[in-house]
């Protein structure tokens, strides 16, 4: 029997059809499902599966225990005039800007003295800029009410003489005040502070009387508060990364890692424990893997462009990000390409201060001011890295001897 060259052809075309079905099944399956996502995503733009498959464990702590501040609320010493005045600048950072502003003011409040608004250094070129750019003026000035008196202005009969400049450690006692500032201020009652740094660690190291060590707390823990429009941007990149999260529950690991600044050190072992004065990029990624993070795990770093240090840990944890990753796309001219770099450090402390986990990749004052803010708000979780070809044991292993030891001044603040 002859056959219908017309039913071969519709044969073709029904199973072509099929085919072609089929391939759009598959493709609408899986390209649409991505559990992965792209570190060049825009924010403004993205829109994060809420579907996405197992589960990720890693060494989290379970439970946040805020601590509450136990300094004593320092006695009202307000005269009704001044006896002099204090000024400074407030710089390298909001890392230094904290015990700067502490110092100042325990100072003034010793003195009776007046405590002039300080204005904000910012750059290698030191450009000056208003407290009020980056910092809430109300929160500061409410903040210290009654402790020291705070003026924006300088008289004119004083400001047109040169102030005494004073150098004071970033710690001071009362015994340091009689001896050393005393003295000078029965002289000039116009100082200003040049802060200096014996030492970067943030244990306690000269004995304070009460009302030193509850100024300190009050200044250092409680003065200073950013901006509303630049805390809503950190909580829009905060945001953004716990919402890359959703498989941990929204927990996030935030690395100090700058490849800049590491290429500057001689990464060396200290002492026989295996522990080093730095770590890169690389040895922070094997150690946060061998503790039991599954490398699919969200890290925040500080380095704001990629960095081959950023790189060699992205390798090992693919959902790493940079300030660029996570930022809002309005804000990313203003963060990054401003020349303003105070916003930078603004972001990258606050960011390292909210996280789930913060690491630090070498000591210094970044590291010791986010983890005494990390101490009031309950965030202890701080891991110091280990030799990466040690044995690792447990993440508790490894919590920064700040916590672990109660070593920071922060303890003194906060119970």
């Amino acid at each position: 029997m002859a056959i219908d060259p017309r039913h071969i052809l519709a044969g073709i075309l029904t199973l072509a059809m099929f085919a072609m079905l089929g391939n759009m099944i598959k493709k609408d399956h899986f390209d649409s499902f991505d559990d992965g996502i792209r570190s060049d995503v825009h924010f403004s733009v993205l829109k994060v599966d809420s579907a996405l498959p197992s589960k990720i464990n890693g060494p989290w702590e379970e439970t946040k225990q805020e601590l509450k501040p136990c300094w004593k609320s320092p006695s009202i010493k307000v005269g009704p005039e001044s006896n002099g005045y204090i000024t400074l600048s407030l710089k390298s950072g909001p890392e230094f800007h904290m015990p700067q502003i502490a110092v100042a003011v325990v100072i003034a409040r010793h003195l009776g003295a007046t405590l002039v608004l300080p204005d904000i250094r910012s750059g290698e070129l030191g450009q000056k800029r208003d407290f009020e750019e980056y910092y809430d003026l109300d929160k500061f000035y409410s903040s210290l009410l009654g402790v020291v008196d705070i003026t924006r202005e300088i008289p004119a009969d004083v400001a047109s003489e040169n102030p005494t400049v004073v150098k004071v450690p970033n710690q001071v006692s009362e015994d340091f005040l009689v001896k050393n500032i005393d003295p000078i201020f029965k002289t000039n009652r116009y100082l200003r502070l040049a802060i200096s740094y014996p030492s970067t660690n943030m244990k306690l190291e000269v004995k304070q009387n009460d009302d030193v060590e509850s100024t300190t707390c009050l200044a250092m823990f409680r003065s200073l508060e950013l901006k509303q429009e630049i805390r809503e941007v950190v909580d829009q990149v905060v945001e953004n990364l716990r919402a890359l999260s959703n498989r941990s529950d929204g927990k996030f690991i935030a690395v100090d890692l700058k490849g800049e600044l590491l290429e500057k050190k001689a990464c060396q072992e200290v002492g026989a424990s295996g522990r080093k004065n730095c770590y890169n990029g690389y040895e922070i990624g094997q150690f946060l893997k061998k503790i039991g993070f599954d490398t699919e795990t969200t890290i925040y770093i500080t380095q704001t462009w990629w960095h081959e240090n950023a790189k060699a840990l992205k390798d090992i944890f693919p959902r790493t990000f940079t300030k660029d990753d996570v930022l809002p796309d309005d804000q990313k001219t203003k963060f990054l390409r401003s020349q303003n770099v105070e916003l930078e450090k603004l972001l990258d402390f606050e960011v390292c201060s909210q996280s789930d986990v913060f690491v630090p990749s070498m000591p210094g004052m970044f590291y010791g001011s986010v983890t005494g803010r990390r101490i009031g708000s309950g965030r202890t979780q701080i891991l110091i890295p280990a030799n990466f070809l040690a044995s690792y044991g447990q993440a508790s292993d490894h919590v920064s001897a700040y916590v672990s030891e109660k070593k920071h001044l922060a303890y003194f603040c906060f119970c």
